[in-house]
Formats: structure tokens, C-alpha cells, sequence
């Protein structure tokens, strides 16, 4: 049983090798200790405050981004509503341009062919003169080659020249 029961020699000797390693260990060992816990303290410190200050410049850039963004989308329905509104104002000019145009078209062709139909009836006429004149020589030549026949026509023009 003496193997478990330490002797008062030892005791001493234990307390004093305790006491000697934790002199040095705080003369030697905790300060360094203490003192690179305490950076290491400072910089987590001064990570989390960078994280933080990050995480507001972040909230503060994406509500700008937002603006922007919300900026940039009323600017582009703005110009998309002016192009419509551009387009439909060109178109409507087109129309009306090409209508006006048109109605121009359809009464030059009109009036070309109002014309061309009376130089036609014009030359239709004249043709039908010409026809009626060459018959009625023809005929005048045929009927009054006699004499008889001279003096009943000239008798029949005077008595038409009476009744009118």
C-alpha cells in the first residue's frame, strides 16, 4: 500500500516543481499567451466590425442598385412608350400619306381616262362623219346622176326648209 500513498518528500517536491513551472510558464509562457489571445481577440473584433461595416455599405448599395435599377426601368417603359407612340404616329402619317397618294393616283387615272375616252369618242365621231360623208357622196353621186332625180331632192329640201 506504500506504492499508492505518496511520502510527504515527495509532496514537497511535487509543490515545489509546481510552483517553480508556473512562475516560469507566467514569466515566460502566459504573457505571450495572453498577449497573442488578445490579438487574436482585436483582429476578430476588427473582422467582425469590417463584416459589419461591409454589410451596411452592402445594404446600402443594393438599395442604390434598386434605384438604379427602378430608375432605369421607368427611363426604358418611358422611351418604349415614346417609340410607340413615334411609331404610331409615323404610321398613322404613312397612311394618310399613302391614302392622299392613292387618291391622287385614282383621279389622275381619271382624269387620263376621261380624256382618252373623249379623244376616242372624238375619233369615233369623226370616223362616223368621215363614213357618212363618203356614203352620202357615194349615194348623192348614184341618185343624181340623172336629172329627174336632181330636181326631187332639191324639191324635197325646200319643202323640209318650209316646215321648220
Amino acid at each position: 500500500m506504500d506504492l499508492l500513498t505518496p511520502g510527504p518528500g515527495l509532496i514537497i517536491w511535487q509543490a515545489f516543481v509546481f510552483l517553480l513551472l508556473f512562475l516560469l510558464l507566467s514569466k515566460l509562457a502566459w504573457k505571450p499567451i495572453l498577449h497573442s489571445l488578445k490579438e487574436r481577440e482585436q483582429s476578430i473584433q476588427h473582422a467582425l466590425d469590417s463584416a459589419e461595416n461591409a454589410k451596411k455599405e452592402m445594404a446600402n448599395l443594393k438599395a442604390d442598385n434598386e434605384k438604379l435599377l427602378r430608375e432605369t426601368r421607368e427611363e426604358r417603359d418611358k422611351i418604349l412608350r415614346d417609340a410607340r407612340d413615334a411609331a404610331n404616329r409615323i404610321h398613322d402619317q404613312a397612311q394618310t400619306d399613302a391614302k392622299k397618294n392613292a387618291d391622287r393616283m385614282i383621279e389622275d387615272a381619271k382624269s387620263i381616262i376621261q380624256t382618252e375616252k373623249n379623244a376616242a369618242l372624238r375619233d369615233v365621231r369623226e370616223q362616223v362623219a368621215m363614213f357618212s360623208l363618203e356614203i352620202a357622196e357615194k349615194l348623192i353621186k348614184k341618185n343624181l346622176s340623172d336629172d329627174k332625180s336632181q330636181k326631187d331632192l332639191a324639191n324635197t329640201f325646200i319643202k323640209d326648209l318650209k316646215l321648220n
